[in-house]
């Protein structure tokens, strides 16, 4: 069972799901939405990379905002020279609160 449990925690996890066609609860995935992931990941792959920082920072927001409070967040990413959260990032992340 901790096999189970483990085997859903982290990005590796969707990304292993995803490969074998299978869900965390055991059903298949159909083919049709593995078939649209895998035409946007492949054009995704193809899009040219304007810089590391900037790709870093949107992952940052984007995944710590699930887990970190906008102000927390907002003071960790001007602490390590990032620019602050903007305003659409925080209405989409955080509802304008």
């Amino acid at each position: 069972m901790t096999d189970q449990v483990n085997s859903t925690k982290g990005a590796d996890a969707i990304d292993q799901a995803i490969a074998s066609g299978i869900d965390f609860d055991g059903t298949p995935i159909p083919q049709a939405k593995l078939d649209l992931y895998s035409n946007v990941m492949a054009l995704e792959a193809d899009r040219q990379r304007s810089g590391v920082s900037n790709t870093m920072r949107s992952r940052i927001v984007r995944i710590g905002a699930k887990h970190i409070p906008q102000a927390e967040l907002d003071k960790m990413l001007e602490d390590a020279n990032f620019a602050p959260l903007k305003e659409k990032e925080i209405a989409f992340f955080y509802g304008g609160k």
